[in-house]
């Protein structure tokens, strides 16, 4: 994949956010053309342009509407036509058993309520809103190691609940089969893209030495 499309797809932290491409490509048939798509959260709508590129149709949505330039990225690689836009509130997915590919990327964190049941209120919408059969697929961030939690608290986006290794289980219980695996510990400490990426060459070689609950970013693929 050329690096500006990749850029366009991911927007930031691309070499590790990227990985989740490869992953849902392995378990799915998304690039088989004709399925009926959601993107939820889709700030930028790249997760759509990646979809709209492989010949889905797709619901790019937000809680408000996607704005001009998000539609505007779609017309650049003229994958608009395959495109409708929606506002659409993760908690109350106007959907029943209608797509067969649900996607997001770093939504979960950002939506308020009690932990963690906010959280699997948001992921039983989408397990409704999927057909029988149908995959949802999910890269969220999670609270990682000490380390991070510290540069967070200095750094980071404020009130921002990060999900937790451990709760990932009750999360997407209702699913009959979850597969996820967790990358990335110094991506995201780059201050601009350039140090990001080099860093997330640095995490790909050292990922089998890193443990699971020490990465900040897990990559999954759940089925109904």
């Amino acid at each position: 994949m050329e690096s500006y499309l990749r850029k366009d797809i991911i927007g930031w932290d691309i070499e590790n956010w990227s990985r989740a491409l490869p992953f849902w490509e392995s378990f799915g048939e998304i690039n088989t053309a004709n399925n009926e798509c959601l993107e939820i959260g889709a700030y930028g709508g790249g997760l759509s342009l990646w979809l709209a590129l492989n010949k889905n149709k797709v619901t790019c949505s937000n809680l408000n509407k996607p704005d001009a330039n998000t539609q505007m990225v779609h017309r650049k690689y003229n994958c608009h036509s395959a495109i409708q836009y929606e506002a659409i509130d993760a908690t109350a997915i106007p959907y029943a058993d209608h797509f067969d590919y649900i996607v997001f990327k770093s939504i979960l964190g950002g939506i308020n309520g009690e932990e963690p049941q906010v959280k699997l209120k948001v992921i039983n919408e989408m397990y409704k809103s999927l057909k029988p059969g149908g995959k949802l697929l999910f890269a969220e961030n999670l609270d990682a190691s000490i380390f991070h939690k510290i540069l967070r608290k200095w750094f980071g986006t404020k009130n921002w609940n990060y999900l937790k290794l451990r709760d990932v289980e009750t999360v997407f219980s209702s699913f009959a089969k979850v597969t996820y695996t967790t990358v990335g510990f110094f991506g995201c400490m780059g201050r601009n893209e350039y140090q990001r990426i080099m860093l997330g060459k640095l995490d790909r070689l050292i990922d089998s030495i890193i443990p699971s609950a020490s990465k900040y970013i897990i990559i999954g693929v759940a089925t109904k």
